[in-house]
């Protein structure tokens, strides 16, 4: 049986995957992260816990993140990112820019390769830098 929370394609694999298939898993890695940080934060009602996760999975704020992290990531992680920020989306969201907006996917795709290739120790790191105050 397939472990879909913990995932180990090789790199090879995970280059054949489109960009923004490694967006699509990305965004869910990271909305994951969030809500699971939020979580772990104490006592929060339903509400309050559903506001702060859509204000940090926006594409503004991931972009702002995705600023933040971009000198600690490898050669590695920053072709991903590029790939990421380089697709032809074909929408973006109206309280974004069409730049937040690429470097919002450029962040879920390298969340997606880190993911698949099962490196959850990077992806904490990273995720950890981006929620330092």
């Amino acid at each position: 049986m397939e472990n879909y929370f913990q995932m180990n394609f090789t790199p090879q694999q995970v280059n054949a995957m489109t960009n923004l298939a490694l967006a699509h898993i990305g965004d869910g890695a990271y909305e994951l992260l969030v809500r699971s940080c939020l979580c772990s934060r104490g006592d929060k009602t339903v509400l309050k816990l559903h506001r702060d996760t859509v204000e940090l999975v926006k594409a503004t704020t991931q972009a702002a993140f995705a600023d933040k992290i971009l000198p600690h990531l490898s050669e590695e992680e920053m072709a991903y990112f590029r790939r990421g920020k380089n697709s032809h989306t074909h929408a973006a969201p109206k309280s974004a820019s069409p730049k937040e907006y690429a470097k919002a996917t450029g962040l879920e795709c390298l969340f997606g390769a880190l993911y698949l290739m099962g490196r959850t120790d990077r992806l904490n790191e990273l995720f950890h830098l981006m929620m330092e105050q």
